[in-house]
Order: C-alpha cells, then sequence, then structure tokens
C-alpha cells in the first residue's frame, strides 16, 4: 500500500477521526474548518486532496447537491496495517524482521501480541503467562 504525503495524512486523520465520532461522511468545507485551527489551507487545497485521495481509492464519494461527500475506504488500523505488512515485504527475511519487532515491542504491547495471537487460535493455548509473571489481560 502506498504512504500518504503529510497533507494527505493530516486530511485523512480528519476523516478517521469522524468516523470515529460517529459523523459520516464529510464534505470539503467541514474537513478545511477542522483544519482551520491548526493549518492555513485554501478551500481549493483541500478540495485537491479530498479528490487525489479518492482517485487513489483511500475516500470514497457520494454527491451531496452541488458538493461531494467523503469518507474513508478503511479505517487509520487497516491503513497502518497494510503499512506494516508492506514494509515485512521490503525485507529480505521476513522471519528475523518479525522476530526483532517482537523483542524491540514494550511487555504491555507484547501482551496485546499474546492475546491477538490467542484470540487466532480460538483460546487454544490462550493462558500463557508474560515475562512478569502475570497472565495477559482477558
Amino acid at each position: 500500500m502506498r504512504g500518504l504525503g503529510e497533507l494527505e495524512r493530516t486530511v485523512m486523520e480528519v476523516l478517521w477521526a469522524r468516523e470515529d465520532a460517529g459523523a459520516g461522511p464529510a464534505t470539503a468545507r467541514d474537513v478545511s474548518r477542522a483544519l482551520a485551527n491548526d493549518r492555513d489551507l485554501a478551500h481549493t487545497t483541500v478540495m485537491t486532496v479530498l479528490d487525489r485521495l479518492a482517485k487513489k481509492d483511500f475516500l470514497e464519494r457520494e454527491r451531496d447537491g452541488r458538493a461531494w461527500r467523503y469518507r474513508p475506504v478503511a479505517s487509520r488500523e487497516r491503513y497502518i496495517t497494510e503499512l506494516m505488512l508492506g514494509a515485512l515485504d521490503e525485507t529480505g527475511d521476513r522471519d528475523a524482521a518479525l522476530a526483532h519487532f517482537v523483542r524491540s515491542v514494550s511487555e504491555d504491547e507484547a501482551d496485546v501480541i499474546r492475546k491477538a495471537l490467542a484470540a487466532l487460535d480460538g483460546g487454544q493455548g490462550a493462558r500463557t503467562e508474560t515475562a512478569s509473571g502475570k497472565e495477559p489481560p482477558a
């Protein structure tokens, strides 16, 4: 998956936040207003970024009168997952990269990984102890 430029990522963050809040699709004006306190962007710039994101298949858009309403195609988490998988594809040795990554995370993050792996196993072997001797959170 292609990465996003700084401005594209900023616009996507606005749209992801709206989705998280249950606000639904946004117009270019909605995005411009959301960015007004942080960035001094022309409305036409926001419209161009939204159009490019739609053409790159990051956004779906639907007509609402004369305006377009935009919504993310995928969640923020899905986007980050795709970036991580893309980075793994770039390595010569996925196993070594994954092992290094797992050794690099905090104990709390390792617990999250253990819990996710246990869920994949359908609960088989789901109870493992962490390095601190405590069971991961259920």
